[in-house]
């Protein structure tokens, strides 16, 4: 049976301990419920409840009003009266929502919210049918741009492996050119004779549109002239290549001297990847005078296959026949050791050897030489390749098409919502606009941290209710309590 309080009408019933009574705040805050004119031992133990401590009371006070706001603040982003632009759809606060999708440190999240915003809704589509062309585009955009990102994938994984090198021509030109010393010359260069010697050269029936650089070939090009004639030291011209070097279309030498010149042009391909000069009992063996390392030691493992040099009982070592034997000077070796023991047998390649005349007789001035000598060029197919790679890489303008795309979107969802909202307000303008007031006034409560119904409580009729007498007492009560209490401080201050 429920327990009725001394003076409190019939079919009220008293709220629980602490909990605030009638409205909000001062002077109606909770305190602990006592009737005036009964002291607190009076009370009897079971009709008291025992209420938390004050500064835990606050904490969870605090708490439930963080979240009521951030509550607050997720409806406001979420719940709007269907049809009316919120705060940031009004065409004149409108919120620049594209800057963070575009910022390339969002990752994939940014590209599918990207995706996403080009697409158009379906009740826009219904009122616009001409809009199905723009989702057919969409479509087959998408096919695309999958089309596109698994051939860049297949490009990249063929351009990590070597790719077999073409041979080419390369001709070469040799020339010279006298000049005799004239006594009239004001300079010292006229008045001495001289000889000036060319090294030329270009690629036969190159099809790329960047034409290379003749000294692109050669790690290193040097021409040795008569010794009697120039000395020791001055006899060798030299040029080698360096990470610094800058490629030229040819090379001259210009020396002082009248007569004939024999000199010996040495020259030094450059392999990529390096190639390397076998020993000559492996050269036999193998039938290979100049190749990579990587061809030399497959060759090897294609000898062992052949002869059945491996052994049957442990598949890793070899058992040399007699040419092994002479080569690697032991009976039995791993495979795995042919690697490092190939470094002594492996001498640079020989370079090209030309020898030339430099003619100073004025009829074979316009004499020239030509060589052609076989190099090796990477296949056209990749840089193809590479520059297919770098087009599909900088899309500068594809993805400012796409913003505009973006913004058309988004333009014409500002539009729609807009459409919708004068449509609701057409429809029923005044329970359009007391809907709205409604969600507003809740939203704007939550988010102000205001508790009750501010409505309700500025009516007198409000505090007509059966709780506003038990209300007043306990208001009147905790004011006594409060009196009593300082004055019973300052009795034991005065007496101390």
């Amino acid at each position: 049976m429920e327990r009725k309080r001394p003076g409190m009408p019939s079919g009220a019933r008293m709220p629980h301990q602490g909990a605030p009574m009638g409205p909000p705040g001062p002077p109606y805050g909770g305190s602990p419920a006592v009737r005036p004119g009964l002291p607190s031992p009076v009370m009897e133990p079971s009709r008291k409840r025992p209420a938390p401590s004050q500064q835990v009371q606050q904490q969870q006070q605090q708490q439930q009003q963080q979240q009521q706001q951030q509550q607050a603040v997720q409806n406001r982003a979420r719940k709007k009266p269907v049809g009316f632009p919120g705060a940031n759809e009004m065409p004149a606060r409108q919120m620049d929502m594209r800057e963070p999708q575009s910022d390339p440190t969002l990752g994939s999240n940014a590209k599918r919210r990207k995706m996403a915003d080009k697409i158009l809704p379906q009740r826009i589509r219904e009122l616009v049918p001409e809009s199905q062309a723009y989702m057919d585009l969409l479509a087959f955009e998408r096919k695309l741009d999958q089309t596109i990102m698994r051939k860049r994938v297949d490009i990249q994984e063929a351009l990590k492996r070597p790719m077999k090198q073409q041979k080419r021509k390369l001709r070469l030109y040799i020339s010279n050119t006298f000049n005799p010393a004239r006594p009239d010359a004001d300079d010292s260069d006229g008045s001495i004779a001289s000889w000036e010697l060319r090294v030329e050269g270009k690629l036969l029936d190159d099809p790329g549109k960047q034409k290379k650089k003749f000294s692109s070939f050669f790690k290193s090009l040097v021409i040795e002239l008569d010794k009697d004639l120039y000395g020791p030291d001055n006899h060798l011209v030299e040029w080698h290549r360096t990470p610094t070097t800058q490629e030229t279309d040819g090379f001259q030498v210009k020396r002082p001297g009248d007569v004939s010149v024999r000199c010996t042009l040495l020259l030094m391909l450059e392999y990529q990847p390096p190639q390397f000069k076998l020993d000559p009992r492996l050269a036999r063996l193998l039938g290979i005078h100049t190749q990579t390392r990587s061809c030399i030691i497959q060759a090897l493992w294609q000898y062992v296959k052949t002869n059945k040099l491996q052994d049957s009982h442990d598949k890793e070592y070899i058992n040399c026949d007699k040419y092994f034997q002479q080569i690697f000077d032991c009976p039995r070796l791993k495979f795995s050791e042919i690697p490092q023991r190939l470094t002594n047998l492996l001498l640079p390649p020989d370079p090209i050897v030309i020898n030339h005349v430099i003619s100073v007789d004025p009829n074979d001035q316009k004499k020239t030489a030509c060589y052609d000598i076989d190099v090796e060029v990477d296949d056209p197919l990749k840089s193809q390749m590479s520059s297919f790679l770098l087009s599909t890489a900088n899309q500068q303008e594809i993805a400012s098409l796409d913003n505009k795309i973006h913004e058309t979107i988004e333009s014409i969802n500002q539009l729609k919502i807009q459409r919708d909202f004068m449509l609701s307000f057409s429809r029923d303008p005044k329970g359009y606009i007391q809907d709205w007031l409604k969600s507003q006034s809740r939203d704007f409560k939550l988010m102000t941290d205001v508790v009750g119904n501010p409505e309700e409580e500025r009516r007198a009729a409000f505090y007509h209710e059966p709780w506003s007498q038990e209300a007043v007492s306990r208001y009147f009560y905790c004011k006594i309590q409060q009196r009593r209490q300082e004055l019973e401080q300052a009795l034991a201050v005065r007496n101390t």
